[in-house]
């Protein structure tokens, strides 16, 4: 596959940038997880279709393949108060081991090493130290407590910060795909928040072959972008898991020219890590891929995306997919057309621009 060339737009972060009201950043999940909307961006030449998400089973045929993310959310979140009396929140990145834990920390004065927490959900608590500083994270030890046994107990689910409401009961259902399976994520992988079973097996009658992978979403996805030029950034690295069945499916799609359509921008990350490994099949360990206007896409066709923050690496990734001047006008038709943007948002279904352009 040839590269696509792009002019430097990579390096001014302010490219990346859209106009969105408030008012169109969803709040809370649609009764039914296929009743969203679903913009179909053609990569190549720009046109933009409006459908419905259910209108999915037309844009893939018998003997593509779907690469969907298993991972499943945490309820990573903890709250409590440092001995001191200030609140602290707690965004747990991973489990280390029995009762340590790796995490993003706020409260009103950085924590210090040493520090004592109580961790508390009404009436329940638990008490932890900080006993490591490591870059823009803290190790956490838990006094008495497992570290999986307080998340279970204490923890809320990671609503992303531009939903302005506590996590509700029906979080734990809706902030998770149907078919997560691997506890470890803090954030969802919100392309598949749109699919159930019976739009599952709709595509299986039909032909395509639904595989899965597991990336691990991180705490580092709520990060901005804090440099102004966006080739400089560092993606923090997350845990990905590709078998060898799942090597072979994509491989063998593209032998018989079907499409590898991607459901969502982390099963990208994870395929694309992947193809950088020569004549790889399965890959298990970290990646920190950043992909932005100027990278190729050596095995992905098609993604199936949700809408995302202005100047994240998550819009410069679909920008590096289907052009940036393609994405943001689709983004703009989007606004004005009232979709329903991020987590609990509309979906995106794009292809791939193979053509060399200046965007």
């Amino acid at each position: 596959m040839s590269s696509v060339v792009f002019k430097d737009l990579s390096s001014d972060l302010r490219t990346f940038d859209y106009h969105l009201p408030e008012e169109l950043i969803a709040q809370l999940p649609l009764p039914d997880r296929t009743s969203s909307r679903l913009l179909c961006l053609e990569g190549d030449g720009g046109q933009l279709r409006d459908l419905q998400f259910p209108d999915i089973i037309d844009l893939v045929g018998a003997g593509d393949v779907l690469v969907f993310n298993n991972t499943r959310v945490v309820p990573a979140r903890l709250q409590g108060r440092k001995a001191t009396g200030g609140r602290v929140e707690l965004l747990v990145e991973r489990i280390l081991d029995e009762n340590k834990v790796l995490s993003l920390a706020g409260s009103n004065k950085p924590l210090r090493v040493g520090s004592a927490l109580r961790l508390e959900k009404g009436r329940d608590a638990a008490d932890a130290v900080v006993t490591e500083r490591r870059g823009e994270f803290f190790l956490i030890e838990f006094a008495r407590d497992g570290a999986q046994d307080v998340l279970d107990r204490l923890g809320h689910m990671p609503l992303p910060p531009y939903i302005r409401r506590p996590d509700l009961d029906q979080d734990r259902e809706r902030y998770q795909t149907v078919y997560a399976s691997l506890p470890g994520a803090v954030a969802a992988p919100t392309a598949g928040l749109h699919f159930d079973e019976r739009l599952m097996n709709s595509l299986r009658k039909r032909g395509v072959q639904c595989v899965f992978l597991t990336l691990h979403v991180g705490a580092g996805t709520f990060q901005p972008i804090r440099v102004s030029n966006p080739s400089d950034h560092r993606m923090h690295p997350e845990w990905v898991s590709i078998p060898g069945s799942v090597g072979q499916a994509v491989s063998a799609a593209k032998a018989r020219g079907n499409k590898v359509v991607a459901v969502g921008t982390t099963s990208v990350r994870a395929l694309e890590t992947l193809a950088l490994r020569t004549n790889a099949l399965s890959f298990e360990g970290y990646t920190d891929l950043f992909l932005y206007p100027g990278k190729s896409f050596k095995l992905v066709d098609a993604m199936i995306t949700n809408f995302h923050l202005p100047q994240s690496s998550l819009l410069m990734l679909v920008c590096a997919f289907a052009g940036t001047e393609n994405i943001l006008s689709a983004y703009r038709h989007a606004v004005t057309s009232g979709y329903r943007f991020y987590s609990y948002g509309d979906a995106m279904f794009v292809t791939l621009r193979k053509e060399a352009g200046d965007c």
